[in-house]
């Protein structure tokens, strides 16, 4: 348990100096996630648990903090191309994670993501699609 802890602490924070070594010479976006139709979004775990969250969301960015959803959390742009963002992000007193949202079509992406959440480690690949309109 203290290695996967310790590893992803070095994960992170090698994604957060390498990221703020570059912050200066690029400003970065996101804009990928901008692509994304707003509605409601089935996020399956394809890593065989058959886990399936159901979000109303109005911008691709909410798929970034999967596990820390609700929160504030300050963000860091380490990967923004049109096909793939990374994005790495820090939860004041509730963990940390790293989300890398691979972009298929407005309609579906597909997502890996790790990171601490309550104290305990995190790690999933998953598939998000559109299912429609949001509930009323």
């Amino acid at each position: 348990m203290r290695t996967i802890l310790r590893t992803g602490a070095i994960t992170l924070a090698l994604t957060l100096g390498c990221v703020a070594a570059n912050a200066g010479a690029q400003r970065v976006t996101a804009a990928m996630l901008d692509r994304l139709e707003p509605g409601d979004w089935e996020v399956r775990d394809r890593d065989g648990s058959g886990e399936r969250i159901r979000l109303c969301i109005d911008s691709g960015r909410r798929l970034v903090q999967i596990r820390h959803q609700n929160e504030t959390c300050r963000s860091v742009v380490a990967e923004d191309t049109p096909g793939a963002v990374t994005i790495a992000y820090s939860c004041p007193g509730n963990g940390n994670g790293r989300t890398r949202i691979r972009f298929e079509n407005p309609r579906l992406v597909q997502l890996e993501t790790q990171g601490i959440a309550s104290g305990l480690p995190f790690e999933f690949t998953a598939e998000a699609r559109r299912m429609g309109n949001c509930p009323r």
